[in-house]
């Protein structure tokens, strides 16, 4: 293996990603990979800046989750025998919001704890946080999702690991497990394989919870495992968690129905086990009327005195099509496919890609959005800060949970368990 390779494969790079940072075709970014080109010394010299960072990184990551490990065995049962674990917060939102407080959440009695999977870039965690519920752990298998975690959350519990291979014994008795399992296996976009797909994550779920045995369930999916064609799945899914004591709840939303500048649905399952908790009642939509991109952005938009603003805020006058933000083997950071994209251009945006930087005072022409901008459309506050290249940070936000769905459906689930 040469040079280059090493310091991509130690950085966690792909060839598109080595293109990107470095301007170069992806072909070429392969034959510097292959050894059959010798890339300059710019090049190399970069790419050992990004190597050496994310090695940095790692190291003070294992240090914490050494530090955080010793703690969490010293933390003493509860009475009621469930784990508990206080974790100091950061303000949430970004956007003014009626019901997301400014302020770090203070742990209290009525907190509940919750072992999450497939944590990704954080968007339901920051949601289960402000309901009120302190992690015990957070779990996915993308070191660029587990980085920012510990980059914005330095005192969570962030485990780098593959759920099908993960051992969740030790946190039996989490009064929830939540998760945004793997949505290709149901997407209307994919070939919809649902159980034949080598991607399909519920049957981890279901050993997990035998393992841990929570008080409740919440798990998040594309809306496509609502659909008829997925009815036999789903009643597999009920049967296996009815068998260990749970009644289950399927349902739909609409993330622009909860605050959020974007149209975005979103399928949940909630399980509640059987004569330890109160009846459900699904979130009540917050807004009759979604915010528009507009009303989300503005600011962003206008940062560097775009003299076209005035203009751009009149067209960007509904909420954003659904941000998609690709899989780990296809997807870049733009804004989806031709069909996305021509809604985008309505809007008065090019979702060909993402910027840098807002729009110069003279800038001519469609703006793009950058990575701030789409977080904001996600409804992640401002402080929160991605890690990894721009597709990696860019696949974080666009297949993360709006955090102010998230919030409405932990809350929901908070109510059951108090």
């Amino acid at each position: 293996m040469n040079t280059f390779a090493k310091l991509a494969e130690e950085a966690g790079l792909t060839a598109a990603d080595l293109g990107e940072l470095l301007s170069i075709p992806v072909e070429r970014a392969s034959k510097y990979v292959d050894g059959e080109i010798q890339p300059s010394s710019r090049e190399i010299h970069v790419l050992k800046g990004i190597a050496l960072a994310s090695k940095a990184d790692r190291t003070a990551a294992d240090r914490l989750n050494q530090d955080i490990s010793l703690r969490n065995a010293q933390v003493s049962q509860s009475a009621s025998n469930r784990p508990s674990l206080a974790v100091p917060a950061k303000p949430l939102a970004a956007m003014k919001h009626p019901e997301i407080s400014m302020r770090p959440r203070k742990k209290t009695e009525n907190s509940f704890t919750t072992l999450e999977l497939c944590a990704g870039g954080g968007g339901a965690a920051l949601g289960l946080e402000q309901a009120g519920f302190d992690p015990l752990a957070l779990l996915d298998v993308d070191p660029h999702a587990c980085a920012t975690l510990r980059r914005n959350r330095p005192y969570w519990n962030v485990i780098q690991a593959d759920m099908r291979r993960f051992d969740a014994s030790y946190w039996h008795g989490a009064d929830l497990l939540s998760g945004g399992l793997p949505c290709p296996p149901f997407s209307i976009a994919g070939k919809q394989l649902g159980a034949d797909d080598d991607r399909d994550m519920f049957p981890s779920m279901l050993r997990i919870v035998k393992e841990i045995q929570p008080r409740a369930v919440l798990i998040e999916n594309v809306r496509g495992i609502l659909t008829g064609k997925f009815a036999p799945f789903r009643e597999k899914v009920d049967a296996a968690l009815s068998k260990q004591g749970f009644e289950t709840y399927w349902m739909g939303f609409n993330a622009a129905e909860f605050s959020v500048p974007q149209s975005r649905f979103r399928a949940f399952l909630i399980a509640l086990r059987r004569g330890e908790t109160k009846p459900l009642r699904w979130p009540i939509p917050t807004l009759n009327t979604a915010p528009t991109v507009a009303d989300a952005i503005s600011d962003l938009m206008g940062a560097r005195g775009w003299k076209q603003l005035s203009a751009w805020i009149k067209r960007a006058n509904s909420p954003a099509p659904t941000i998609v933000g690709g899989s780990h083997k296809h997807g870049g950071p733009d804004l989806g496919p031709t069909r996305a994209r021509r809604e985008w251009a309505e809007l008065g945006v090019d979702g060909i890609g993402i910027a840098d930087a807002p729009p110069p005072e003279d800038f001519d022409g469609t703006p793009r959005l950058t990575m701030r901008m789409v977080a904001r459309l996600q409804s992640f506050p401002d402080e929160w800060i991605f890690s990894g290249s721009k597709t990696h940070a860019y696949r974080q936000v666009g297949n993360a949970l709006p955090v102010r769905l998230a919030f409405a459906m932990a809350k929901a689930v908070k109510e059951c368990l108090a």
